[in-house]
Parts: structure tokens; C-alpha cells; sequence
């Protein structure tokens, strides 16, 4: 190469060289993490995917915006050949010859990216303009299947697909699609007795956080099983939001801890109408006593319901008779502290089900005969079980999601059902999600670390890779100047292991001292310590990081996630442990040379907003902290979570007064900053008001942020944005 050669090869190179140097340099802002408009895409796409009931093909959902593919498509798994799943323009224009459907909705419906399908997976019940509408793919006609002012909801198809049923003004309804003809079923109900509908308390508590449903067919369509719920007992708690000039007031039943609960029974119905044949619960107090799963056998014949007392120091199996209503007890789970329910038995073609239980400290599988014999303990040790995926009786085999190799990273594993054999399916390190085929064949794995966002790719059940469904490589994170993240282990004084994770900043240097902001949750059974993509949140810490503070999270053994066992020391009494937990965390920081030991600060939201105020209270360790959605006193909170832990607050007293921040008031030690949704209808705002009162008379001086129109989290993007600025300039002004 000739002189003028090399000196452009150089120049050439030192140019590229700086441009990668730049392109690794840019830091992070507000808006590039939540502003509306400007906010950079650091989680990549991850696609909606699930199995169609061939076991061979999935549905994907497109987005929206993408016009050059269909909403769905069905999609080959093994090949990824896809196709329409639907010819949206014909069901276009049959919603558009339906008198008062104008074209723009008929455009909507007719691109949906979910649909409730019936069992053939060829025709979709949709609910538009408090309507329910009926269509069969690939049919020139869609049919209004029901007309009036009220509000339908929970509607599902039977078995059979031959009929739908649905809950308005709280009775329960079926509708026969053949002839168009509606039934009701039940007769009382009214906004305080709700038939075949959950209640507040009972669906975040028990049945799952926005699942209402609280009917159930038998498997030959031809019956209902159903909770009917008595709201009148329960007090009334009433939320205002203050931004229309006519304030919009809501006003809930309640229960709080120790109020009384909503009555429940169980019954079961014709499909083709007549009285309700009530199941008997005569062995449980009808004031003392829940009903937490519900289901049938496969045969039909027997109503399945898991009950407790309220306090969940036990849970029955019951198998109740649909004809007549008798009823008898399987068995019953006991423990030293509560019992909380897991799931519903899954059933194999013998009669005899497969269980899953925490009656030794960790959750594990337990196979049944079906008069309630314990036949074997399918898996066992010092792991858990997360959730069954699916069992191929054939080969004799059950597939789940479990932390047998990390108690912070879920992996696939399967089984045999006499327990030999178990056999981790995912190799990779980092939080495994398993979506098992409905023919055993394949399984989707949605897999990330922390410092991968989410990748999906496709496995044969014997775990070979097939192909990589979507890699999502999220390029623009090269750009930024990033910290390291280190999964880390740290002793408590007693000697439980608790996992922690720390964020340096990008030009750590372990000669300086630096401030640590910390992030807890706190809760029982709830770790926030994962192998994981952590998202927005997780790019917060980033920034914060960026702006020279390590981030420190740590689960306290309670929060831990490592068996029910841990978490049971929590007991009629929160906060004392887990702050001790997190103070021996603390301990192991400041013993590093780098920890400014002055400066530590923590935030939390919920339970996390609890220990953030409870810390700060109790504690001196704490610079600063920040807590949202705070549950400032546990009286203040609902009944079926609060008393799982602590009991009532009539027979827990000192446990409840030690419990709270509210009664700490005027020991806070540290900068606060509260943080409160004007609306929030879970932890309600009257916990921070309470706070903030007793706080003000100590004359303890605070700051204090509400959002109007939020509810436990705070979800409107502008709002978000505005929080996360003012959060992190709290931040930097007192940390």
C-alpha cells in the first residue's frame, strides 16, 4: 500500500472507530424511556402467539399498524409458513349489513387482534357496544345476538359450541344460537347479589386480577355451576374522582380486614332452566368461609370447589354430587402459618388427578387416586413447582415450569408421572416461559436474561431446537452507555441466602464512593430478583445509574420466592423481618469500599410503597425514599389478602399496630416522598391520607404527589412521564 493508501486506511479506520465509540456513548433521558411520543423502543417485539388446537399450527397477532399482513395469521410452527387465518373482508362486510353497525365499526370488529373462539376454533363471539355478536369464519352473515341497553358480560360458549351464556344486571343468561332465543337463569340479581359474576375482593384476591367469571358448564353443556355472592354484609368504600366539575363518585363494597366478608354458595342449574340445586356446605359457617376454585370432573357428574376458612389456616377438596347437592371433604391441606390455593386438580383419563401443594415448604406435584388417595409425590426437593404446562398420558410424561436450576431464572422441565426422569428441557441461562402444544409435540419458549429483552423460539418436547420464531434483536441498546448488571447472593446474620442484584454506573471506578438507590418489593412470595428482561423500569435504573448511583435490589427471604417455608416467619407480623432482611443487605454493601454508606436511599411501589414508608420509619438506614400506592395501615386494606397473613385485626392487635407506618408517624427519619393514584380502588387513597395526617402532627415534614385518574398504578403517559421525572429529580435533590 502506497503513503496517501495508508493514510486513508487510517483515517478511514479512526473514523469508524470514533463512530462506534459515539454510538455506545449516548445516555439515557425521560423521554427516551416514557415520553408519548419520542420514547425509544428498548424492549423489542415480542409476538402474541397461541396454539391452535392442531397442535401444529399457531395463531400470531399482528400489529395494528402493519398493513401489509393480516391481523392473524395461522402459522406453520415447524416451517413459519403463514396465511390468513380469516378472510377479514368478507367478515367485514357481514358486520356492515347489520342495521346500526356503520362501516368504521364493521372495520374494527373485523380486525381484532383477539377473538373468543368457540371450541372448533370456527366461530368468535364478540361483546361490542354492550352487544354480543355471533360470526362463523368464512360465512357471508354475522348475527346480533342480543339488543338492548344493558351491559353483557363474562360471555362464553358451551362445550358444544350450541350455546352461549353471559351474566347481565348479575343474573345469568343462555342464549340458544340455533334458534336465537335467550334463557335467564337466575332470577335475584342486583347490584348486591351477584349470580355467576365475582365480586371485587374475590377477583383480585383469589380467581385472579381482572377474571370475573364465576360460572362454570359441565362438559355435556347441559348444566351451570355457579357462585351466587351476597354483597350486603360488606361495607361500602367510596372513591371520587375529582376532575369532572360533577365529581364521578364509586361507590364498592369493601371488605376490609376484619369486616365481614361476602356470603357465598355454590350452585348448580339447567342450562335448559328451573331452580337452582344449591351444593351443601353445611359443614362450613356461611360468615367464616370462602370458595376458591371451582371446577368438574371430566365426566360431569361432580361439582369440584376448594373451600377455606377466612383466616386460610386450611383448604378442603370437595367433591359435591351435581344431582343433589351432597357433598364430601377429599381432603384437606394444612401448614403451621396459611394455605393459599394454587389451582384447580388437572385430571388424567384413569379418574386420578395430579395436584400441585406447598404442604412441605415448597410447591410440588402430588398424584391422586379419585376417591382422594394419595398415590405418589410426582417431584420433590428444595425447588418449586411454577405451573404444570401439559401431561402426554401416552408416553406418560408432565411438562412444567419450574426453578430446580435457578431460583431466579424458570426453566421447561418434564417428568415422568411415576417420578422418575426429570429432565430440564431449556438449556440456556436466564427466565424460560414454556407453551406446550396442544398435541405434546412442541413447545414455544419465550426466554430473556437481564440483559437480553425477549426472544421466542420453537423446541420439539424433547428439547432440540426447531427455529428461532422471533430473535428480537433490540440494536439501539448498543447505543447507549450502559451499566453492568451483576446477579449477586448475599447472607442474612441467620444465614438465608438471599439473591440481589446490582447496577453500576457505566465509568464505575472502585476508588470512588457512590450512593445506592434500592428497589423493593417486600411482599410475600413475590421476588423482583430475576434473570430477566426488566424492561422500563429497568431502564430507569439505568438512567439513574448513568447519573452515578449503584442500584441495588435485594429480596428479603419472605419476598424470596424460595419455597412457602421461607415466607412463612412473615406471620402476624409485617415489616419487622423483611426490614431486618434488608438491612443485613445494607450490611454487605457498605462493607464494599465503593458504598458511601451515607447515602442510601430506597423506593417501592404497593407492598413495596409499605416497606419504603415502614423502613423509613423503623429505620435510620435511609437517606431518602419514595413510596407509592403505600398500604400505610393493614386495617386499611382488603380482608381476604391482609388476614391470609395476619389474621384479623381483632385477634392480632400488636401484630396490626406494629405492622403499621401510620402508628410510626414520628419516627421517620430520611427524606419521603409519597406517591398516590386519586383513584387507586385497591390500596385505597385513604392509607396515604391517614399517613400524611399523622406525619403532619409530628410535625414531620414530607412531600406528597397525587395523580388524578389513577387507579394502583399510575398508567396515563403523560402522567407516567411527569412521575418519572419528578421521581428521579427527588432523587438527585436528596440522594
Amino acid at each position: 500500500m502506497n503513503k496517501p493508501g495508508r493514510i486513508l486506511f487510517v483515517l478511514l479506520f479512526l473514523s469508524l472507530f470514533s463512530l462506534s465509540t459515539l454510538a455506545q456513548q449516548k445516555l439515557l433521558t425521560i423521554d427516551d424511556i416514557f415520553d408519548p411520543v419520542k420514547k425509544v423502543n428498548f424492549n423489542g417485539t415480542t409476538p402474541t402467539i397461541r396454539w391452535l388446537k392442531d397442535g401444529t399450527h399457531y395463531l400470531l397477532t399482528n400489529e395494528a399498524s402493519k398493513r401489509d399482513v393480516p391481523r392473524l395469521q395461522k402459522v406453520d410452527a415447524a416451517t413459519g409458513e403463514a396465511v390468513a387465518f380469516f378472510d377479514a373482508a368478507k367478515m367485514q362486510s357481514a358486520f356492515a349489513a347489520i342495521p346500526g353497525i356503520t362501516a368504521q365499526d364493521a372495520r374494527q370488529l373485523s380486525n381484532r387482534g383477539t377473538y373468543k373462539f368457540n371450541g372448533s376454533e370456527k366461530g368468535v363471539l364478540l361483546n361490542f357496544a354492550n352487544d354480543l355478536f355471533y360470526y362463523e369464519l368464512g360465512s357471508d352473515k354475522a348475527t346480533r345476538l342480543t339488543n338492548n341497553p344493558e351491559e353483557e358480560v363474562g360471555e362464553t360458549f358451551s362445550p358444544d359450541d350450541r350455546m352461549v351464556a353471559f351474566v347481565r344486571n348479575n343474573d345469568i343468561y343462555v342464549l340458544d344460537l340455533g334458534i336465537g332465543r335467550e334463557r335467564r337463569l337466575t332470577t335475584d340479581g342486583n347490584p348486591k347479589i351477584l349470580n355467576g359474576r365475582l365480586d371485587w375482593v374475590y377477583q383480585e384476591e383469589l380467581y385472579g386480577r381482572g377474571n370475573f367469571e364465576a360460572y362454570w358448564w359441565s362438559p355435556d353443556s347441559s348444566m351451570l355451576a355457579y357462585l351466587r355472592i351476597d354483597e350486603r354484609p360488606v361495607p361500602e368504600f367510596t372513591v371520587v374522582d375529582h376532575i369532572p366539575y360533577d365529581q364521578k363518585v364509586e361507590v364498592t363494597p369493601y371488605p376490609k380486614a376484619g369486616d365481614p366478608n361476602p356470603i357465598v354458595q355454590l350452585g348448580v342449574i339447567n342450562a335448559g332452566g328451573g331452580a337452582t340445586r344449591w351444593i351443601d356446605t353445611y359443614k362450613y359457617q356461611p360468615t367464616d368461609f370462602l370458595i376458591v376454585r371451582v371446577a368438574r370432573t371430566p365426566d360431569g357428574k361432580k361439582v369440584v370447589y376448594q373451600a377455606q376458612d377466612r383466616a386460610q389456616t386450611f383448604l378442603d377438596l370437595n367433591f359435591a354430587d351435581a344431582r343433589d347437592g351432597k357433598s364430601s371433604t377429599v381432603f384437606r391441606e394444612t401448614s403451621k402459618a396459611w394455605v393459599e390455593a394454587i389451582d384447580n386438580p388437572t385430571w388424567l383419563k384413569d379418574g386420578s388427578f395430579l395436584w400441585e401443594s406447598e404442604r412441605n415448604g415448597w410447591r410440588h406435584l402430588y398424584q391422586y387416586a379419585v376417591d382422594g388417595k394419595l398415590l405418589k409425590q410426582v417431584t420433590d426437593g428444595k425447588w418449586e413447582v411454577r405451573s404444570i404446562e401439559g401431561v402426554d398420558e401416552e408416553k406418560g410424561l408432565v411438562y412444567f415450569s419450574a426453578t430446580e436450576h435457578s431460583h431466579i431464572a424458570p426453566q421447561a422441565y418434564r417428568i415422568k408421572l411415576d417420578g422418575t426422569g426429570l429432565t430440564r428441557l431449556t438449556a440456556t441461562e436466564g427466565s424460560h416461559r414454556m407453551d406446550l402444544s396442544p398435541a405434546n409435540n412442541y413447545f414455544l419458549d419465550s426466554w430473556s436474561d437481564v440483559n437480553t429483552p425477549t426472544q421466542t423460539r420453537l423446541y420439539d418436547v424433547a428439547g432440540k431446537l426447531i427455529r428461532v420464531v422471533n430473535e428480537n434483536r433490540v440494536d439501539v441498546l448498543k447505543e447507549y452507555k450502559l451499566g453492568a448488571t451483576e446477579l449477586l447472593q448475599v447472607k442474612t446474620r441467620d444465614g438465608f441466602v438471599m439473591e440481589a442484584m446490582m447496577i453500576k454506573p457505566p465509568d464505575f471506578d472502585p476508588g470512588k464512593k457512590y450512593p445506592v438507590m434500592s428497589f423493593t418489593y417486600s411482599g410475600p412470595h413475590a421476588p423482583q430478583v430475576r434473570n430477566g428482561w426488566g424492561s422500563t423500569t429497568y431502564m430507569w435504573h439505568q438512567l439513574l445509574a448513568q447519573k452515578g448511583y449503584i442500584i441495588w435490589v435485594c429480596d428479603n427471604r419472605t419476598a424470596s420466592g424460595k419455597g412457602v417455608e421461607s415466607t412463612w416467619p412473615v406471620y402476624k407480623n409485617f415489616g419487622e423481618l423483611e426490614l431486618r432482611d434488608l438491612e443485613d443487605g445494607l450490611a454487605w454493601l457498605k462493607s464494599q469500599a465503593y458504598v458511601d454508606a451515607s447515602r442510601i436511599g430506597m423506593w417501592g411501589w404497593s407492598y413495596g410503597g409499605y416497606m419504603t414508608s415502614y423502613a423509613l420509619t423503623h429505620s435510620r438506614s435511609f437517606k431518602m425514599g419514595i413510596a407509592g400506592g403505600t398500604v400505610a395501615d393493614w386495617r386499611d386494606y382488603d380482608s381476604i389478602y391482609t388476614e391470609r397473613y395476619m389474621q384479623t385485626p381483632q385477634n392480632n392487635q400488636e401484630g396490626y399496630k406494629k405492622s403499621s407506618p401510620v402508628t410510626a408517624a414520628k419516627d421517620l427519619h430520611g427524606k419521603l416522598l409519597l406517591i398516590h393514584g386519586a383513584i387507586d380502588d385497591n390500596v385505597h387513597m385513604a392509607n396515604t391520607v391517614q399517613f400524611v395526617y399523622e406525619l403532619q402532627k409530628a410535625g414531620k415534614q414530607f412531600q406528597l404527589m397525587v395523580y388524578p385518574k389513577s387507579r394502583h398504578g399510575v398508567t396515563d403517559p403523560v402522567l407516567v412521564e411527569h412521575m418519572r421525572q419528578m421521581m428521579t429529580d427527588f432523587i438527585l435533590t436528596n440522594l
